[in-house]
């Protein structure tokens, strides 16, 4: 299996729900790898906050960093670059993991507390 690293911007949390609103990608993200790691999937993500050392590290991504403040997050697969400035999407993941991921339903309103029903 694919070895993924994903060197991440400086941030407070990786799951995107700090702060006075939930960042939708970061949330994604941090699903998608929690999902894929329980399933055997090699991934590892660094945030430049926490783990500033990992940046300075990798010779790659520290002269990314030099060039443009403004590249990550970085996605490497294998000690390739695959993808700057975004995280990978569920399709990307797939094609480097392997493992598909299945998305799970967002609940809807339609129920007893949607709509006009009043039963709440």
């Amino acid at each position: 299996m694919k070895k993924i690293e994903i060197y991440d911007p400086a941030m407070c949390c990786s799951t995107g729900v700090c702060g006075p609103s939930v960042d939708t990608e970061l949330l994604r993200v941090a699903t998608i790898v929690d999902s894929l790691k329980k399933q055997g999937a090699d991934i590892t993500r660094y945030n430049l906050s926490s783990e500033p050392q990992a940046f300075i590290s990798n010779k790659d991504v520290n002269n990314l960093l030099t060039e443009d403040n403004d590249i990550l997050p970085i996605t490497i697969v294998d000690g390739q670059i695959v993808k700057t400035k975004s995280h990978l999407t569920n399709d990307e993941f797939y094609k480097y993991t392997g493992i598909l991921i299945v998305e799970v339903d967002k609940p809807t309103n339609n129920g007893c507390c949607g709509g006009d029903s009043g039963c709440c």
